[in-house]
């Protein structure tokens, strides 16, 4: 298997961190320890559960891994989508957002992850 930073989910997932870091700059100041650090604490375990996981010695532990990066992408996905409710990213910004967490869903419905029972 590859190193996970050659997994082209790993790398666009890095993308997603650093434009959450970016677009959450401009958060209220009051939201740091609410959306602003939630929204960046679901993106980083985004590519950090990806590297642990391909890191695990079981097929088995590594779906597991994907499991939880699955709902961190959805987790971070709804705190998008909360965002411009409170008036805190613009339409575009929100729009740019959303279509790389789209890829990178796509990108992890398309490892191909054999059989865990093949371990």
């Amino acid at each position: 298997m590859l190193n996970y930073r050659e997994l082209v989910v790993w790398q666009r997932a890095m993308d997603l961190v650093e434009l959450i870091y970016k677009k959450s700059r401009n958060f209220p100041k009051e939201e740091v320890y609410g959306l602003t650090g939630q929204i960046r604490r679901a993106a980083v375990s985004i590519p950090s559960n990806l590297a642990e996981g391909q890191g695990r010695k079981s097929t088995k532990e590594f779906i597991n891994y994907l499991s939880m990066v699955l709902g961190s992408l959805r987790e971070v996905e709804t705190q998008v989508l909360i965002a411009p409710r409170l008036n805190y990213l613009k339409p575009e910004e929100t729009k740019a957002i959303l279509e790389i967490a789209s890829e990178v869903g796509r990108l992890l419905n398309a490892l191909n992850i054999p059989n865990p029972s093949e371990d």
